[in-house]
């Protein structure tokens, strides 16, 4: 479940980002409906946080600390996009745009780091 979630989080974060971005740009994607998706993909990051702690609380030995960085650092990012999303105003667009594909990008680092034990 983790590592199937880990692709739709990916997926997810990459769509929201590069719509965003085009919403920056060409008006008629300002809906609603983004922020929602939005909200959703990175909602997604919570779940595979708690899949990841329960999935950790069962390892025997060394952990996959490389791994479990990244992760945190996900919900770092949606902490920070949350919080600089109304001084920006009208350029949140690009900030929830290139914030989705940072943790999309974040997501692809973890899960290419997840066998790394240390």
């Amino acid at each position: 479940m983790h590592s199937t979630l880990a692709w739709v989080l990916v997926i997810a974060n990459g769509a929201a980002g590069l719509w965003a971005l085009g919403a920056q740009w060409w008006e008629p994607l300002r809906v609603r409906t983004l922020w929602w998706f939005v909200t959703a993909a990175q909602s997604l990051l919570f779940v595979q946080a708690v899949t990841g702690v329960v999935l950790y609380s069962s390892i025997d030995g060394p952990s996959p600390r490389i791994h479990m960085f990244y992760g945190f650092l996900t919900l770092v990012t949606v902490a920070v996009l949350y919080g600089y999303r109304v001084p920006l105003g009208q350029r949140r667009y690009v900030l929830y745009g290139l914030g989705s594909l940072f943790i999309m990008g974040l997501g692809l680092q973890a899960m290419a780091n997840a066998g790394q034990l240390s």
